[in-house]
């Protein structure tokens, strides 16, 4: 999907299709508008050689040029570039649900969106928190799924994320805990690490000075991780979450269980901005996307860097070729 077309997401699209540099990993095609192809190949100064089709079971593999099933959805000129858009919204909820159709019939093995806004997403009519809530919704998953965050020194995972800290800490059980880490035990042996080796963060300051300023660390988050051990995940924890990046950026961890978002955010962001991937984690479909936004302030200008969005086609690649094995 080509992203919110107010952004840069159209941009790096045209540039990493124009490249070429991601047939080797998958066959990729576009679902869409062809207009917002058209806006993305301005914006980057280049040309993608595509062909439009009507359903993706009529695509000719290998395709001899970037296929597209034009939904003809949204057009960009109607659009102010730069801001919030309640119909660019709507269109990528919309193409979002069709990519989702299709990936439940068994005809997409993974689905790679290039930014979004999610103030977009809900003024248009698609009432999340965020997107993956709307994946979970629209696939019909029941039980626990994830936000991950990949850069390549490690990935990160979440007990609990879009919520407000004062809920986060409400919501930190052992429960959460066991499903955050049996989800990033199996998504990190999806992407070849076995068996992985996962670090699990604290809550509170230096992990609570033993007891002295917060007991999660006794009372949850320890015996957790011990127990998990005993079954065969290779974990360690609670470590301070002020030091437990540095040894995952050492090579340590392959990844990391955060108690909530901002805890694992800002260090993922501070080491792979333009490298980062986020992944919904534990649905049916495979989603990536850029970790980036959708960058307002360049919009138009040509500068924006696609390699996030190269990062998150190689790496679906990766995750639904391992599905099929």
């Amino acid at each position: 999907m080509l992203g919110d077309p107010t952004g840069i997401g159209p941009e790096i699209a045209a540039k990493v299709l124009a490249s070429g540099t991601v047939g080797d990993a998958a066959r990729v095609l576009v679902i869409g508008d062809a207009r917002v192809l058209e806006l993305g190949m301005r914006d980057a100064g280049t040309r993608v050689p595509f062909a439009v089709y009507r359903r993706v079971e009529d695509i000719p593999w290998p395709a001899p040029s970037v296929p597209v099933v034009d939904l003809g959805n949204l057009d960009p000129s109607r659009l102010p570039r730069g801001d919030i858009s309640p119909e660019a919204g709507r269109a990528c909820g919309d193409t979002l649900r069709r990519m989702i159709e299709l990936a439940l019939a068994g005809r997409l093995d993974g689905i790679v969106f290039a930014p979004l806004n999610k103030a977009a997403l809900h003024r248009g009519g698609y009432e999340f928190p965020d997107e993956h809530q709307m994946f979970a919704t629209l696939t019909g998953h029941a039980g626990f799924f994830g936000e991950m965050n990949v850069i390549p020194e490690f990935a990160t995972f979440r007990v609990t994320s879009h919520v407000s800290l004062r809920q986060a800490i409400e919501l930190i059980t052992s429960e959460r805990i066991e499903a955050a880490l049996r989800l990033a035990d199996a998504t990190l042996r999806a992407m070849g690490h076995n068996p992985p080796r996962i670090g699990v963060a604290a809550l509170n300051p230096h992990g609570g000075e033993n007891g002295l300023f917060g007991d999660e660390e006794i009372r949850i988050i320890r015996p957790t991780v011990q127990r998990l051990r005993a079954a065969g995940i290779e974990a360690v924890g609670p470590l301070s979450s002020d030091t437990i990046f540095l040894r995952a950026r050492r090579g340590e961890f392959d990844g990391v269980v955060m108690m909530y978002h901002d805890q694992g955010q800002i260090a993922t962001k501070l080491l792979g901005f333009n490298k980062g991937v986020t992944v919904t984690a534990g649905l049916s479909t495979v989603f990536t996307t850029p970790a980036h936004g959708t960058a307002f302030d360049i919009v138009g200008q040509g500068k924006a860097d696609p390699g996030g969005l190269e990062y998150a086609l190689r790496l679906a690649a990766r995750l639904a070729a391992a599905r099929a094995v």
